[in-house]
């Protein structure tokens, strides 16, 4: 089995233990629209969601009016939680079931957001991968949203390890390329009610 397929066996799974409120999942996606309102993406612009699996956030964007959405998850299992919730507006998305570390990108997208897939990530070639990826689906100029665990966050989740941020620390990794524009902390609460410590950055593209 390669490791996407592994990957992806992995979060089908999750997913099916239950109806898409994992430990990650969040009703309403408040901060990653406020730290997009904090890097000036409007409605106008081409955003990616990547690793987006079941969250919420698709819809919340449809309702601010955007038209151009495309929705990358490893999980096709994830994916179909979404499209399910959207109902017919599922049509207005594009989705992309793919790993993003392998995905190649063909256009570029002024928004980029991540939410818990980025702290996933603990191997340096792993993450070079990604970046490259995030390089080649941007141009300067694009915005990017990352949320990640805080250093006071969860050692693992969904019973893999995970990278914990601060957001000098989250900055630093992303690469000079990016300026940080914003940042900001939440404390997630699970639907079991644990209590997650995110931290949150906004970028801009600088070249």
């Amino acid at each position: 089995m390669t490791d996407q397929a592994g990957a992806a066996a992995h979060w089908d799974a999750a997913y099916a233990q239950g109806d898409g409120t994992r430990s990650w999942f969040e009703e309403h996606p408040d901060m990653s629209l406020r730290m997009l309102d904090s890097a000036g993406v409007s409605a106008l612009d081409a955003l990616i969601d990547v690793g987006s699996g079941a969250a919420p956030l698709t819809g919340a964007l449809l309702d601010r009016g955007f038209r151009d959405l495309t929705v990358l998850d490893i999980s096709a299992a994830g994916l179909q939680h979404a499209r399910d919730r959207l109902g017919p507006r599922a049509d207005q998305v594009h989705w992309l079931t793919a790993d993003v570390l392998s995905w190649r990108p063909r256009r570029h997208y002024q928004a980029w957001h991540d939410r818990a897939v980025f702290h996933f990530l603990t191997i340096d070639e792993h993450r070079q991968q990604y970046l490259h990826t995030l390089d080649t689906a941007t141009a300067p100029g694009a915005a990017a949203v990352f949320g990640c665990f805080a250093p006071d966050g969860p050692q693992r989740c969904s019973g893999l390890p995970v990278a914990r941020y601060s957001p000098a620390q989250l900055a630093r990794r992303i690469g000079t390329t990016w300026l940080l524009i914003s940042q900001d902390r939440e404390e997630h609460i699970t639907p079991a009610g644990a209590i997650q410590p995110f931290t949150w950055i906004a970028l801009r593209r600088q070249s």
